[in-house]
């Protein structure tokens, strides 16, 4: 497995060949504020999905903590490449003998009182082979719903993608979504992968159908692994957990609570979309 970073441009280096078929799997959970007991949660999720036969297995965002007390994430913020929280996706990752994508967890930012909210991968034999750090922070207000990540979130700068055997992944989170030249920016991918939060009151208008945008205009899978549920604290995600293939077609969904959501992406899909309406290369601006 190998790394790529690059600015907002497509890549000009060649994807690998994909796997003919390669299961993923979303997990799915209703974090809260009790750092050891998601990570358990999470740890029997991700060996639920490799002994499903899952090779790439994705993490929900904030899957360590979700707290009524957004500054809470400060406090357990970690060095970029030691913690606890790192320790737990490298030896989950080399102990299942998967790729892991780890959900976010916080990172130490520029600023003292903010984070960054990353996208740890991890490959088969535990080593890191990417870092995407949340480039959109959500805003919201309606009623007294509101969310301000810049409050507490410093936003990353960097597009990535990373080479699987699955062909090149492209990783995004969340408020991404609504950001379409991002993933355009990703250049040649098989998979984009977006781990995510999403309120309940934008996710039953706006998820499922963004998701499906993103896979038909970029012709490839999807991978949306969520928090869904009501969390301690009153928070409510919206979850619907999903893989979506590159005609925008739902492969496999999990409505709310923690669970497992597998599917199989196949090469001989991809290519057929893309032999059958080659939008890629009919593309007039960049």
């Amino acid at each position: 497995m190998s790394v790529s970073q690059s600015t907002p441009q497509p890549s000009p280096v060649a994807p690998i060949e994909p796997a003919p078929l390669f299961r993923v799997a979303a997990i799915q959970m209703v974090s809260g504020p009790d750092v050891a007991e998601n990570l358990r949660v999470a740890g029997e999720l991700v060996a639920e999905a490799a002994a499903a036969g899952a090779r790439l297995v994705a993490l929900p965002e904030y899957f360590p903590l979700i707290s009524p007390d957004e500054t809470a994430k400060v406090a357990i913020r970690e060095r970029d490449g030691a913690g606890p929280l790192q320790d737990f996706l490298r030896e989950a990752a080399r102990r299942h003998r998967i790729c892991l994508v780890g959900g976010t967890i916080p990172l130490v930012s520029d600023s003292d009182s903010k984070v960054r909210n990353s996208t740890l991968v991890f490959d088969e034999r535990g080593e890191r082979v990417a870092r995407y750090d949340k480039i959109h922070l959500f805003g919201f207000q309606k009623g007294e719903e509101r969310y301000d990540e810049a409050a507490t979130i410093e936003p990353g700068r960097d597009v990535v993608t990373f080479d699987a055997a699955c062909g090149r992944v492209g990783l995004s989170v969340c408020y991404d979504l609504r950001f379409p030249e991002l993933f355009r920016a990703m250049g040649d991918v098989s998979l984009i992968v977006l781990p995510a939060a999403f309120t309940w009151t934008t996710g039953r208008s706006h998820w499922e159908v963004l998701l499906r945008a993103r896979a038909i205009e970029n012709q490839c899978y999807v991978l949306a692994p969520a928090q869904g549920g009501k969390h301690p604290g009153g928070r409510v995600t919206w979850g619907h957990s999903l893989v979506v293939d590159p005609w925008g077609e739902v492969l496999a969904c999990r409505d709310e609570g923690a669970g497992v959501v597998c599917a199989d992406l196949d090469a001989s899909r991809l290519a057929t979309v893309r032999a059958n309406l080659p939008a890629l290369r009919h593309r007039c601006l960049t």
